[in-house]
């Protein structure tokens, strides 16, 4: 494999490659470089807003039958992914790298075949999921079953073990199966139980307030399975090709969740906010996750929410939802770091309090969510109005009453501590050295 060299020259930097490839020429400068990761991303997100609003103002409003923009999305995903992979193999150290970021990272430029080999293959053009490239290189050239950096969306961290090469057949039946019951679901509730319902006055004015609850709950539940559907059917695509392989269970079984995009247990028994996302289009969310949470200075989780409703589409119903997502973020994290603690005190009361998020997080998400199914301005605000929009209001008070630091603040104060302890354990260990070795103390201490 050819490498790339790094120079630092001071005022500017500079990268030379091996001659035994003929990969795309790069910039002279870091700078250079930084921009051109820019320009991609903006580029690409114009584009795919521009064809988004052509699609909806120009063709027709609210039909979904020419909906050509949901493969561009996906490629979308794939070329800023693959910028920004590029910019931190090529102009960071692996120092300035997170883990994922280091096992992410991209050391020389692609050919033109790689980039249209990754961008275009067949098995995920339709409907993704989208990966990264080093993931789809690796399933390219046969080196997947290899160990290999693994990241989790909790961003825990874990490798892999090598073993014989998996057959996916067992778990491409298995979602198919998942594929056909999740289609039969949702074809027998969907008219029985329609989000718009929840919006209409008869219903609003004729049914209990608690009852209206319950409704909007079953008619989001009744239509969750047209994306596990989705969804499950392109991941089972991508396993009977041999690529999603993700290393073996504990009982030596092989695990194909690699590029798996959503955990349907893990969604309708999610305890928190939090939980339900990281579940829920779950490469998306590490798109997100990385291109713009770990990148973003000033309120990444805002800029992040902003990021998705514009990826998303142009409805305004869309960014009513990301709106509220963002605040409800907030107010589930500011919870859950102010007034989790005091359940954990025995195993009764964490049922407790298990019971009573898992109720919250059902009721707000599906809250949340009805704009970005009737997508417009009207119908949404309907909705809210004859909610009051009590959660909108409760988030405000929660965030106000329960203030919490930026998990940013908190890890920098983290590891300002433990650099902190570091120095105070390395000034005790010379502080007690004897004379005699005292300057071998002081070297192993440094």
């Amino acid at each position: 494999m050819e490498k790339i060299f790094f120079l630092d020259c001071g005022s500017g930097c500079e990268y030379v490659q091996s001659c035994d490839s003929s990969p795309l020429p790069l910039p002279r400068s870091l700078r250079q470089l930084t921009y051109w990761m820019w320009y991609c991303f903006i580029v690409t997100m114009g584009y795919l807003i521009l064809c988004q609003i052509t699609r909806v103002y120009v063709f027709d409003y609210g039909m979904y039958s020419a909906d050509f923009t949901g493969p561009m999305m996906v490629i979308t995903q794939k070329i800023t992914s693959l910028a920004f992979e590029i910019h931190d193999g090529l102009t960071k150290r692996e120092s300035q790298l997170t883990p994922s970021q280091k096992y992410l990272a991209i050391s020389r430029m692609p050919s033109l075949l790689e980039y249209l080999s990754y961008n275009c293959n067949f098995m995920g053009i339709l409907a993704g999921p989208t990966c990264s490239y080093n993931d789809y290189m690796a399933f390219i050239e046969g080196t997947c079953y290899q160990p290999r950096h693994q990241e989790h969306t909790n961003g825990k961290e874990n490798g892999k073990y090598k073993q014989s090469e998996p057959s996916p057949k067992n778990e491409v039946i298995s979602k198919l199966c998942t594929c056909a019951i999740s289609l039969a679901v949702y074809l027998s509730l969907y008219k029985l139980l329609p989000v718009e319902r929840a919006i209409d006055d008869d219903f609003v004015n004729s049914t209990p307030f608690h009852l209206q609850v319950v409704y909007l709950y079953l008619a989001m539940l009744a239509l969750r399975p047209k994306y596990y559907f989705v969804w499950t059917l392109a991941d089972a695509i991508n396993n009977a090709a041999g690529f999603g392989f993700n290393g073996y269970n504990k009982d030596g079984s092989p695990r194909w969740d690699l590029i798996s995009n959503l955990r349907i247990l893990n969604i309708e028994l999610a305890t928190s906010f939090k939980v339900f996302l990281d579940n829920w289009n779950i490469q998306t969310a590490l798109w997100l996750k990385r291109i713009c949470y770990e990148r973003c200075p000033i309120n990444p989780t805002a800029a992040t929410f902003m990021l998705s409703a514009m990826w998303h589409g142009v409805y305004p119903g869309y960014y009513l939802t990301f709106a509220s997502g963002a605040a409800m973020t907030m107010a589930a994290r500011a919870i859950r770091h102010n007034i989790r603690p005091y359940f954990m005190v025995s195993d009764s009361c964490k049922c407790i309090y298990d019971v009573i998020t898992w109720a919250w997080t059902q009721v707000a998400i599906s809250y949340i969510v009805v704009p970005f199914v009737v997508l417009a301005v009207g119908p949404s605000l309907k909705f809210y109005k004859s909610w009051y929009f009590s959660l909108h209001i409760l988030c405000v008070l929660v965030t106000m009453a329960l203030p919490m630091k930026s998990r940013r603040w908190q890890a920098k104060e983290l590891q300002d501590s433990l650099q902190k302890d570091k120095d105070n354990l390395q000034d005790n260990r010379i502080e007690h050295s004897s004379t005699d070795n005292n300057c071998n103390q002081k070297d192993k201490a440094t």
